[in-house]
């Protein structure tokens, strides 16, 4: 029997960002949204997600998602049956990155989280095309509708994140670290990086797609994980905190 998918959207995101992966697969897999929007450090969002998600499952995070996951991987390693991390990153905010939320934060305290939501997630960041800026619009409704509570929550947590390439390098499991070809947030080099992280990882870089390879090019982003999740399990690491 296939392991329960836990899925776990982008930062001020939802589980819209995977309609086209759950179309795909359709009622043959369980599929779990884990919403990360509780708590200011990742590690209070992971540990209330634990104890809500399946005893052993396949995991996925896209962007604020992703590190999530990796946080997950570190603190229950024997649960995670595989995993799969699109478009992020396993490194701490530098100081100028810090500095840099700090003022997104000023802006959602004075009411305009529509303005910080456009300096988070640019139009460039996506692969050129017609298509870029209605994900952006769409992208933006959606974080509109979550509100600047969660925003200001999952901005903190990115301040305040460990960094977790010490984790990476303990995952035995089948590891996919999967992105835009065209990413102007993540650049593909940083995800290059992050699969030499992880022993035998696989990276997959999509063409013409950006931040959101699973809205820009869905069916090649389906292909990937779908092909990640037939391979063959592997025993997973334990002790790894």
């Amino acid at each position: 029997m296939s392991e329960p998918l836990v899925l776990i959207p982008g930062m001020m995101c939802d589980h819209q960002v995977f309609d086209a992966l759950i179309s795909a697969f359709g009622p043959d897999r369980s599929i779990t949204f884990a919403m990360p929007t509780r708590g200011e450090r990742m590690e209070e969002i992971a540990s209330e997600l634990l104890s809500e998600l399946p005893p052993k499952f396949a995991l996925l995070g896209h962007d604020f998602g992703g590190a999530i996951a990796m946080e997950l991987f570190r603190r229950a390693p024997e649960r995670v049956q595989r995993i799969a991390l699109v478009s992020t990153t396993p490194l701490a905010d530098t100081p100028q990155q810090s500095a840099a939320r700090e003022d997104l934060l000023v802006k959602c305290r004075a009411g305009q989280l529509e303005a910080a939501l456009r300096d988070v997630m640019k139009p460039d960041y996506l692969a050129p095309g017609p298509h870029r800026f209605e994900i952006v619009n769409r992208y933006i409704h959606t974080a509109m509708a979550l509100g600047p509570e969660i925003f200001r929550r999952q901005t903190r947590a990115l301040q305040r994140r460990r960094d977790q390439q010490g984790t990476l390098r303990k995952v035995k499991v089948p590891a996919l670290v999967i992105g835009g070809a065209q990413d102007g947030l993540v650049p593909p080099k940083r995800m290059e990086f992050m699969s030499e992280l992880i022993p035998n990882a696989q990276l997959e870089l999509i063409e013409d797609a950006g931040h959101f390879p699973m809205l820009e090019q869905p069916e090649a982003f389906c292909r990937v994980i779908f092909d990640w999740l037939a391979m063959p399990a592997v025993k997973p690491a334990v002790g790894a905190r």
